[in-house]
């Protein structure tokens, strides 16, 4: 597929659709569009996603594992299942605690 995006119209088990590979983050598209994408993550023990800024809003939902996402100085603890919306401009980065996957949804419309 030449867009890099995971197949349509197909029923996919999203925690299965990118694996674990040692000492890396790893990140497969689901959706790319010009208002916005869909991520999934991995994340191998001890790797993380060092400090930054988005200009849009970005929708971090933890579907494997937990991890910490420190927003604005403020730690926030998610486990399997649990969700959080970083805030556009806000500073941010996610550290782990120990493997785990993540699907990341950044929307992009309304920020002219």
């Amino acid at each position: 597929m030449d867009s890099g995006e995971i197949e349509k119209s197909k029923i996919l088990i999203t925690v299965e659709i990118i694996e674990y590979v040692p000492n890396s983050v790893v990140i497969k598209t689901i959706l790319k569009k010009s208002t916005g994408n869909i991520s999934v993550m991995s994340f191998d023990s001890g790797e993380g996603l060092t400090e930054k800024t988005s200009p849009f809003d970005t929708f971090a939902q933890i579907i494997e594992g937990d991890a910490e996402i420190v927003i604005n100085g403020t730690s926030n603890k998610l486990k399997t299942g649990q969700s959080i919306v970083i805030p556009a401009h806000a500073l941010n980065y996610i550290k782990p605690n120990g493997r785990f996957k993540m699907i990341s949804t950044i929307i992009k419309s309304g920020y002219e």
